[in-house]
This record gives C-alpha cells, sequence and structure tokens, in this order.
C-alpha cells in the first residue's frame, strides 16, 4: 500500500409531470462498423449521418445538435485498502453481506465524487481475495488464518459491481509480502503462525525475514533474488488476470522493504548463488525488481492485451546530489535504498501509467511537491506512459501545510498545469471522511461532473459505430430515462445539449442510463458514444431532442 509514514523518512425540484415531447424523430441510421484508432491516424472519422460526428484524436470536432462535444479525460480514482482493515471490509470476520454492502458503499462514493477506478488491495501479503490455487484466503476478510474458504467469491462480486458503476476495476497486489508484522495482528516472523496452504511455509527456502526477529516489525518476505520464487509470485497474481474481467493490474511503492537503520536485507545466500555475475549487490537487486516489472508487463498482455499496468512508486527515484539526472530533493531514493528503478520502468515503457507519491505539500524544503510534479512530467514526456499522481487524502488536518483544506485542490491545480492525465486518492476512509472539506473543496473545483479515463494509443484500438437512442422519457423529480441499442461497445458515453456546447453528463456499461441532473423546463438534446476497452471513443449518436413545457 501506499506509504502513510511521515513524508520523507530522515515519509465530494421541483416537482413535475409535464409531458415530454421528443422534437426530434429518432435517426435511425448510424455509421456500418467500428472505427479503429487506426482508422483515425490515417485521417479518417468524417460525421456520420445526420448530426453524428467522430470523437476522438484526428477526429474533427465531434457535434451534438450542431454543439461541440466535450468530454473531460482525466483517471480519476481511490485506493480500497484492504490490509490491516484500513478501508475495506471494517473489521475481519464480518457475515458476507455485511462485506458487500460495505464494498457497494465505498463504489457509491466513488460515483457521487465523479470519479471513474477503483484500485483495490486483492493481494495485501501473500494471502488473496479469491479463491487461489496460490494462496490462502486472506485473513483481513475472513478473520482468520487457517485458509477457510468463506464460501463467496469476492473478487467476482467487487468485480461486477464496480462495473455495474462504469468504474475501472484494477487489481492491486503486493508481490513480495508474505505477511504482516506481529504488532498489526500478522504472523511477524513466525512461519508456523502463517495460514497452513500459505507457500512460504511449503517453500522455507524462499523466506526472507526483514527486519530481524527480535524487532517490532518484523516480517516474512519472498526473497526476490530466486527466480522460482519470483515466478510463483507472478503466477500469482497472473492467475486473477486469467479468470476474472480486471481493468487494471497495480502495483505500490512495495518490493524490496524501506531499510531499517544497522539491518541489511539478509539475502546474501541468494546473492551468492543467483548473483554470481554481479559484483554488486545493490545492483543485484535492482535487476530483480526490473526482472518481476518487465516480466510481468510483458505476461499480462500476453494473456489479455487490453489490462493495463500500472505502479504507484514512492515520489522520489534520485536526488540531484546523488545524480544529475535526479530531482532537487533530499530524501529516500527509491533507486538506491528501495532498489527501484522507478525511471527505467518508464522509459523502457514497461507500464501503461505510472502514479508517484508525492504525499508532500508544495514548498515542502525537501520534496517539494511543486518540484517533484515538473521531474515526474519530464520523465514521461516522449513515452506512451501516462502520468497520474497519487494524493496524500489522509495528511489533511496534520499540522503545518496541511491543515490549510486547500493544499490538495492546489496540487490538482498544479497537476493540470503540467498536463498530468489523472490522479488516485490515499485512501477510500480520507476521501468519505472530507477532513476540513478539503475533499468537497477539490471535488468541487476539479470533479464537478464525470470525466472519461484517458485514452492509450498502444491498447487494443476498436471504437464502436455510433449507437442508436431509442427513447428519452420523464420520470421521477426532475429525472430522464435514456435507452440505446449499440454494438461492440464496453461503455458508454451521454452527452448533453442545453447551452452552448455538448456536455458529457455520464457513463454507463449498459444501454441504459438515468439523467438525475436534467432541466426541468425547457429544451435540450442527448448523443451517446460508444468506447472501448481501451477508451477509445466512436462516433456520437444522431442527437434525441427533448422539450419539457
Amino acid at each position: 500500500m501506499p506509504v502513510v509514514a511521515p513524508p520523507v523518512p530522515l515519509a465530494h425540484r421541483r416537482r413535475t409531470h409535464a409531458l415530454v415531447a421528443v422534437v426530434a424523430a429518432l435517426a435511425l441510421a448510424v455509421a456500418a462498423g467500428a472505427w479503429s484508432l487506426r482508422d483515425r491516424g490515417a485521417g479518417g472519422g468524417a460525421s456520420a449521418p445526420g448530426d453524428a460526428s467522430a470523437v476522438g484524436p484526428g477526429a474533427g470536432t465531434p457535434t451534438c445538435a450542431g454543439r461541440t462535444a466535450r468530454a473531460p479525460r482525466e483517471l480519476r480514482g481511490m485506493w480500497i485498502t484492504t490490509v490491516n482493515n484500513i478501508d475495506w471490509p471494517s473489521r475481519r470476520g464480518l457475515p458476507a453481506e455485511t462485506v458487500r454492502a460495505e464494498f457497494r458503499g465505498w463504489l457509491d462514493l466513488a460515483v457521487r465524487r465523479n470519479h471513474n477506478a477503483v484500485f483495490v488491495h486483492v493481494r495485501p501479503s501473500g494471502d488473496a481475495l479469491w479463491p487461489s490455487e496460490y494462496a490462502p484466503w486472506s485473513e483481513w476478510l475472513t478473520g482468520r488464518r487457517d485458509g477457510r474458504d468463506p464460501g463467496w467469491d469476492p473478487m467476482e462480486f467487487m468485480i461486477a459491481e464496480t462495473h455495474a458503476r462504469d468504474l475501472e476495476f484494477h487489481a492491486w497486489f503486493n508481490p513480495y509480502r508474505g505477511g504482516q508484522p506481529a504488532t498489526v495482528g500478522g504472523p511477524g516472523p513466525r512461519l508456523d503462525q502463517l495460514a497452513p496452504t500459505h507457500p512460504l511455509r511449503r517453500h522455507p527456502d524462499w523466506v526472507v525475514t526483514y527486519p530481524s526477529a527480535d524487532k517490532p516489525g518484523s516480517r516474512l518476505y519472498f526473497n526476490p533474488g530466486i527466480p522460482e520464487a519470483r515466478t510463483f509470485v507472478e503466477d500469482s497474481m497472473l492467475e486473477a488476470v486469467r479468470r476474472y474481467d480486471v481493468d487494471g493490474v497495480h502495483f505500490d511503492d512495495f518490493f524490496y522493504p524501506y531499510p531499517e537503520a544497522g539491518q541489511d536485507f539478509p539475502d546474501d545466500a541468494a546473492f551468492a548463488w543467483y548473483g554470481r555475475r554481479s559484483a554488486d549487490k545493490h545492483a543485484w537487486r535492482r535487476d530483480n525488481v526490473n526482472t518481476l516489472v518487465r516480466e510481468m508487463s510483458e505476461r499480462i498482455k500476453a494473456i489479455k492485451p487490453w489490462v493495463k499496468f500500472g505502479i504507484s512508486p514512492f515520489g522520489i527515484w534520485r536526488n540531484k546530489r546523488t545524480d544529475p539526472a535526479g530531482s532537487a530533493t533530499a530524501g529516500l531514493q527509491s533507486y538506491d535504498d528501495i532498489y527501484a528503478d522507478t525511471r527505467l520502468w518508464v522509459r523502457e515503457q514497461w507500464l501503461d501509467y505510472v502514479v508517484p507519491q508525492l504525499y508532500w505539500h508544495i514548498g515542502f524544503d525537501r520534496a517539494d511537491y511543486a518540484t517533484l510534479l515538473p521531474w515526474w512530467a519530464a520523465t514521461v514526456k516522449g513515452t506512451r506512459v501516462q502520468l497520474y499522481i497519487g494524493q496524500a487524502d489522509y495528511r489533511v488536518g496534520e499540522r503545518g501545510a496541511w491543515r490549510d483544506p486547500a493544499e490538495l485542490d492546489r496540487q490538482l491545480a498544479l497537476n493540470r498545469r503540467h498536463g498530468v492525465s489523472g490522479s488516485v486518492h490515499f485512501s477510500a476512509r480520507q476521501v468519505r471522511a472530507d477532513k476540513l472539506g478539503a475533499v468537497s473543496r477539490y471535488s468541487g473545483t476539479h470533479y464537478a461532473g464525470p470525466a472519461l479515463v484517458p485514452a492509450m494509443a498502444h491498447l487494443p484500438a476498436a471504437a464502436p459505430a455510433a449507437p442508436t437512442v431509442t427513447g428519452a422519457r420523464r420520470q421521477g423529480d426532475g429525472e430522464m430515462a435514456l435507452t440505446w441499442r449499440g454494438d461492440g461497445a464496453a461503455s458508454f458515453a451521454v452527452y448533453r445539449v442545453d447551452g452552448d456546447a455538448a456536455r458529457l453528463v455520464g457513463t454507463a456499461r449498459g444501454t441504459g442510463w438515468v439523467d438525475r441532473t436534467a432541466p426541468t423546463d425547457g429544451s435540450f438534446s442527448y448523443c451517446v458514444s460508444g468506447l472501448d476497452r481501451s477508451g477509445n471513443e466512436g462516433r456520437l449518436s444522431a442527437p434525441v431532442a427533448v422539450a419539457v413545457p
């Protein structure tokens, strides 16, 4: 999970029963076939019959009822953390229906805050929130460490509920952690306290204990330097990719552990055997992590080419005083201290997105947000890797700059000035808590309406043909129910014209949507488009015009 320690370790009408008059007949003509990204690059994208228009790069200006169609493209998400029951479930061993109700609540929060993705902790420490052949059931769900089956499939449930709200589901894994410290109720350094089916009990030769067993934070790790252990860890995560309809695979900053004073990670034996071609143990450790990242990237795309792969690393790669290519900072360095060469992963384009954890305020002398943000923007420039920022909602209310409820609002404004493609907020509990009204403040400014996730041009592309709107009827207090037909789309975007532009007002995975903010009088129009799994948007439907007397 994202680092939650101190910043640099030196760490969201009136009732009417008026008759709705459909002023314009629904257009029946739609463009035939899918319109691919390749066609766009070749200069395709002529308008469809009627008022339908192509949407997306190279498609010209899309219009609905003669108005320019506008849809912000921005990833907006939050981490839902399971370890230590930080976010969900709220306690270990809750009844299944309570667990399900709590998860629906987190998704409903995401919808209210106009998010479009969730990052859900499904492998916190060598365990699983799905029936796995590689790992025991997570005690943070079941309340037990005996691996007993809870009798239902949380992963299947979570993905279905997430997609029903047209949110992306990014499965968040911790690759190498084998357990949690005893201080938070985990097994600590004791192998015999792991679940009987835990793979480290079957492969004690893969175990590394760090820090030492006499230290309070001691825990067990899979040894990153043993190739068989690495392959097993990859297989255990890829099992979820094969079996479930995940949108993304997500890692945080934990690979080799953060250093403890006076203690080296005890992997001498593995280095002696597997690192014989390297005279430098530090370089060997970095190569071990690089290999994991590269192999996961390749193997994910071999299984499901549309699944995104992203990592949320510690915010500092290297300080400029150590490396001229580094940032003007003075904090822990992921390259040197935890063997995470995050800059290489971006430059090699092993990632589809990167989410550096910039958990410091603007103006912090050792790690200034305003300094690190442009460094990361420059790092992704010229690559296909999208830059999102990990935002420190958990720090709101702390002493100093974090007592200003506008800090995160200013950070999101700075993100936009630097062309950042989105943000992920740590964590769900803080988004709900809305300390000092900070979440409401930045949400009102930056997330006031829905957004489409940024398209990834290098992923499979087959933007759907224009849908056909089949109905628009008033229901309830100020609500408009829309239905449409559309083939080949993973999701749909709904635009409404009630002024000088056609604005995105909603998204859906099915072929219907209810506009709960529809005008209660006057005339307005809707258009609908389809999107593929990679976020590529097809032509807009012909508009349907409605009038409320």
